[in-house]
């Protein structure tokens, strides 16, 4: 989840919504990768979700964190509710999931290095507290009532909201994890073809990254009950958006998408007003039940923008929206995918060449297939497996054709590329054999 925008003057004039878009746009040798993950937090005599407060607690970790390597915190209120280093920050989901949002950088190598650094700090204070971490999409065992709850008023006013729409939006909040990579964009054409091969692909990486066939301690008929949940939260704001695919998407009509999704909150000195099913297009004109008379600013809308959650999202760069977390080599893998195919023109040409026939059903059934079966789905006799092969493979040459070697970080990929077996077909079947219908050996098999 996003922390609070700032930075933005009065909006007087609704150009400026696309042009905020539009400000994203920058030179090729000006673009960045941006990885974010989450990860649960456990404690190892009880396999108990981390709390927030305590002797072994989320709290506790952060403080060892700034007192130890230099990390500043966040505050909400009274609460430090995340940690600030060097363009990097540490943030919690809703139940206290443990993310990383990278620092922008130059090539995948450099990402992987943060990584392999964070996880190496987080364990230095984790560890003597009797803490640990594991890459999945989903809590295995947890149920609601378990999880701990984050004091930000964000999620408070989430949590009501989601219970009132769709089916699975707690779910979601309390009980999954993702690794996203976030990627530049040179024009707005060059935004439109990226967003649309992000979407169209986006089944690729649910399939390739499924981790979650757990939930509430048994298999659930899914590979990623993560991406499962995402299907049924709220249909206003999640999907496949299908209406990038029409000859006019631009900046401007997603401008317009995002204007009619209902709003959660406006953020005003520390506090979240409730804005609950409100309309941005009324906030514009200044008729906005939840703060009467007064008209939103540009950091008020950059916030309504991390309050859609499709597949793949538009802000002033691209977010990879589809994959479950997983262990530290799949972590990496994730940014490469993307990378490869994004950051390179041949590449990218050919990916759209890939999937542009892809009519709206079959990009949803694929949607759907990968959340069941990963590579083993498909739909619109397009099956998950040979569109995976095909988009690696250009991955793959798209990195080959940057000459840093990063292609090497696809390595976990190819396994599942020849056997179809994914981390979530793995775990499943260990559980039917040598783990017994136990999932006590998940926590230590998928800690970080």
């Amino acid at each position: 989840m996003s922390i609070p925008q700032s930075g933005g003057g009065p909006i007087e004039h609704p150009d400026q919504l696309a042009e905020l878009l539009e400000s994203g746009c920058k030179p090729k040798a000006a673009w960045r990768i941006g990885t974010e993950h989450e990860k649960f937090g456990w404690l190892t005599d009880s396999r108990a979700p981390l709390p927030f407060a305590g002797e072994r607690s989320i709290s506790a970790i952060f403080a060892g964190l700034q007192a130890r390597f230099g990390w500043q915190p966040v505050y909400e209120q009274d609460h430090v509710i995340g940690l600030s280093r060097q363009g990097a920050n540490i943030s919690l989901e809703p139940g206290g999931q443990f993310e990383l949002s990278g620092a922008a950088v130059e090539n995948l190598h450099e990402t992987a290095a943060e990584l392999r650094q964070h996880l190496e700090e987080v364990a230095a204070i984790a560890g003597p507290l009797g803490v640990r971490f594991m890459g999945l999409g989903a809590a295995p065992e947890w149920r609601h009532e378990e999880m701990p709850v984050m004091p930000k008023g964000r999620y408070r006013l989430m949590t009501d909201y989601m219970g009132r729409v769709g089916t699975h939006g707690t779910q979601m909040m309390y009980r999954t994890c993702t690794v996203q990579v976030n990627l530049d964009y040179a024009s707005e054409a060059d935004m439109v073809k990226k967003l649309r091969v992000a979407l169209a692909l986006q089944p690729v990486a649910t399939a390739l990254f499924a981790s979650s066939p757990f939930f509430e301690g048994k298999l659930n008929g899914h590979r990623s009950w993560r991406s499962r949940i995402w299907r049924g939260l709220d249909a206003s704001r999640t999907g496949m958006l299908p209406f990038a695919f029409e000859g006019d998407f631009g900046f401007q009509k997603y401008v317009d998408w995002v204007l009619d999704v209902p709003m959660y909150f406006v953020y005003r000195d520390g506090v979240y007003h409730n804005a609950l099913g409100q309309s941005f297009r009324d906030f514009l004109k200044g008729e906005l039940p939840a703060l009467p008379g007064e008209k939103p600013t540009l950091s008020d809308w950059a916030d309504h923008l991390t309050t859609v959650f499709p597949e793949a999202r538009v802000k002033k760069y691209i977010e990879m929206r589809g994959a479950d977390a997983g262990d530290e080599p799949h972590l990496n893998a994730l940014p490469a995918f993307w990378v490869g195919l994004m950051y390179d023109q041949t590449a990218l040409d050919a990916a759209w060449d890939l999937v542009k026939g892809l009519d709206t059903e079959t990009r949803e059934g694929l949607r759907v297939a990968a959340s069941v079966s990963a590579l083993r789905g498909e739909a619109g006799g397009v099956k998950l497996w040979d569109l995976a092969r095909a988009a690696v493979g250009l991955s793959h040459a798209g990195l080959a054709a940057r000459g840093l070697g990063e292609e090497a970080l696809l390595a976990p990929l190819m396994p599942s590329l020849e056997t179809g077996e994914v981390q979530a077909d793995r775990w499943a079947r260990m559980f039917e054999t040598e783990w017994s219908g136990s999932l006590a050996p998940i926590y230590v098999a998928s800690s970080l």
